[in-house]
């Protein structure tokens, strides 16, 4: 197998239509080799709200004004129509995609509920849909369940979510941590990896990126993002695996954040993109490596393809510890784009195979033997099969096309924001919203790994937080030791 490299972005809250179901992109199947186009939208799907009927419609919004709900009931609502129920340990109800527009105006979107139905014309995403038609789409990558970010991510990281379906609180945090961590009963891909002597690499667009919040992930492991293109220019990068999170800005409405979330400018993110794809594109690393580009989830925005059964993990059991709404995880969530670039795939290829986030497990097992993690990924289709080519092709771009709105500086440049000199927003509100609590996971896992004395007064400190002004100036003193303690390892990691 000439690959040995493969490079992870993942980025935030997007689904499929939203982002490409107007993009028309044609070219060639990837199991098949006949003819074929995207599934994306036809122009004339809707939702019926208060008697009123919403169509999709070309041209959305760079940035959004009121975050669509994403949480487990809020899905369950958008898939499902109103008046839904999910019976605890149950099956899913029948799926019709009718919600979208009710659960928007419920989130606070009820002064334009249209809104959520609106997506890019391709000129909007000049870099996600160069790459797509240059490499691979996959237009049949379904979020790994119906909720929100935390538990998704976690099926990247370990073909599970461990019995997690909704977004974790303070208070759970504090209590995962008195057992020393989120634990998975088989473990997760970095500790698969390391039994097979495979290295990997994490970077981060801020000090605080959600994989931190994993067991066994050291404060160490962080690199930040600025660093990244002068690594792959290094005469050795031994690293097999490499995950790449973006930034994310929490604190501050995700208002500089990279990582495509509703209410950040989208095309800081394609900024990201670009730069992540270049980087490798022009290293010497390039002909043995494949990049996926995936969202977490789908951020409550609009797909009208009906998310596919699902196997269970088989790690845990609903209404268990971790288990809120006794969810079996035998049902996918809505799509999320998905692009696979390497010069191993030919140019525009379309993959209508199914995929969830188990998948990148799924291709790491199949290309450095580690694992399987569960009964998820065991079943998932890897990734492999799309890299056909018996020799790299010379044809890939070395440049994309600049974001729609370019961004004043290199987003590889940017400088993570100081907490210690800035507000949060709704300073007052409480700190168990979305996934701040994770962002304050990611920091008492690093504060504990600093001081290991102060255990117990660590754990007292943040199950004390209650309002996000106590949390920004939490995570502004986690902040100010992460980066000492990383600058006396490394001068760059000074953010």
């Amino acid at each position: 197998m000439p690959v040995q490299h493969i490079f992870v972005l993942m980025l935030e809250n997007r689904a499929f239509d939203h982002m490409l179901g107007f993009s028309v992109i044609t070219g060639q199947d990837a199991e098949t080799g006949e003819s074929t186009r995207v599934n994306g939208l036809t122009g004339s799907e809707s939702n019926v709200f208060n008697g009123s009927t919403y169509t999709v419609s070309k041209g959305a919004d760079l940035v959004m004004t009121v975050d669509p709900g994403h949480e487990f009931t809020s899905v369950l609502e958008q898939l499902c129509g109103n008046m839904a129920s999910y019976p605890p340990g149950g099956a899913y109800p029948a799926i019709d995609n009718s919600g979208f527009v009710a659960s928007y105006a419920a989130s606070g979107g009820s002064a334009a509920p249209g809104e959520v139905l609106k997506c890019f014309a391709s000129a909007q995403l000049p870099v996600l849909t160069a790459l797509a038609q240059e490499f691979a789409v996959c237009d049949s990558w379904h979020a790994s369940m119906p909720g929100p970010t935390w538990p998704n991510r976690m099926f990247a990281h370990a073909g599970s979510s461990g019995g997690l379906d909704h977004s974790p609180k303070t208070e759970e945090i504090v209590l995962w941590e008195t057992i020393g961590g989120f634990q998975f009963k088989s473990g997760t891909i970095f500790d698969a990896l390391k039994k097979k002597g495979v290295s990997y690499r994490l970077y981060a667009g801020d000090d605080f990126p959600m994989v931190t919040a994993l067991k066994g992930i050291s404060l160490f492991d962080i690199h930040h993002y600025s660093e990244f293109a002068a690594d792959l220019g290094q005469a050795k990068f031994p690293y097999g695996y490499v995950f790449i999170e973006p930034s994310y800005d929490v604190l501050n409405e995700y208002r500089n954040s990279t990582s495509q979330h509703p209410l950040t400018d989208i095309t800081l993110g394609e900024g990201l993109i670009k730069e992540t794809y270049e980087a490798i594109r022009n290293s010497a690393l390039w002909d043995t490596s494949v990049l996926i580009i995936t969202w977490d989830e789908h951020g409550g925005f609009y797909d009208h393809v009906t998310p596919p059964p699902a196997v269970a993990p088989g790690d845990s059991q609903p209404k268990g510890k971790n288990n809120q709404f006794g969810f079996t995880f035998e049902q996918y969530g809505p799509r999320v784009p998905a692009v696979v670039a390497s010069p191993l795939i030919p140019k525009n290829t379309i993959d209508h195979r199914l995929y969830d986030h188990a998948s990148i497990p799924a291709t790491i097992k199949a290309l450095f033997g580690a694992g399987p993690l569960t009964a998820r990924d065991r079943q998932a289709n890897d990734l492999i099969r799309l890299l056909s080519l018996q020799t790299a092709r010379q044809d890939t771009p070395t440049i994309l096309p600049s974001p729609a709105a370019a961004a004043a500086h290199p987003v590889m440049s940017m400088a993570v924001r100081d907490l210690n000199t800035v507000e949060a927003s709704r300073p007052e509100e409480t700190v168990d919203q979305g996934t701040l609590p994770v962002i304050i996971n990611s920091a008492l896992r690093q504060d504990l790994e600093m001081s290991p004395e102060q255990r117990a007064q660590i754990l007292k400190r943040v199950e004390s937080l209650k309002t996000r002004e106590q949390a920004r100036e939490y995570l502004a003193e986690v902040q100010t030791k992460v980066r000492a303690r990383r600058a006396a390892r490394d001068p760059r990691q000074t953010g």
